[in-house]
């Protein structure tokens, strides 16, 4: 049995499927379906969990080679929101991209873990190193 790191064997085995360039979907409450994408929902009530805590989650699991975000996340977001992003994801620098660009990359992902994040635009994409 399973006493630390993630937990959730459906989450485990989507990272584990995650290869060299792969990327992988963390996305707030409110992101759409993609009926292709394997989608590992974990929302419970508002903000629980978030996005950074997933992030935090997967940092022992998952080798970041890049991230992606929709620019519109700065307009929507102050500066200790985005540092919170920037740093936990440091030193790998997140691509900003406007958010109809970054939608085009949500298909090519091998899947998605969606969660009950609040914050606007607080969507990513994570590209294995």
């Amino acid at each position: 049995m399973l006493q630390r790191g993630i937990l959730n064997p459906q989450i485990l085995g989507l990272v584990g499927r995650v290869r060299h360039t792969n990327t992988l979907v963390i996305a707030d409450r409110g992101f759409p379906f993609w009926p292709r994408l394997e989608t590992v929902d974990i929302s419970l009530v508002d903000d629980v969990p978030t996005v950074l805590q997933v992030l935090e989650a997967l940092e022992g699991n998952f080798s970041i080679g890049a991230a992606f975000m929709a620019e519109e996340f700065t307009a929507e977001n102050g500066p200790a929101r985005q540092a919170e992003f920037r740093d936990l994801l440091a030193p790998v620098e997140i691509r900003f991209e406007p958010h109809v660009e970054f939608k085009k990359r949500v298909p090519h992902a091998v899947g998605l873990i969606r969660t009950a994040d609040t914050t606007q635009y607080g969507n990513i994409i994570l590209e294995s190193a």
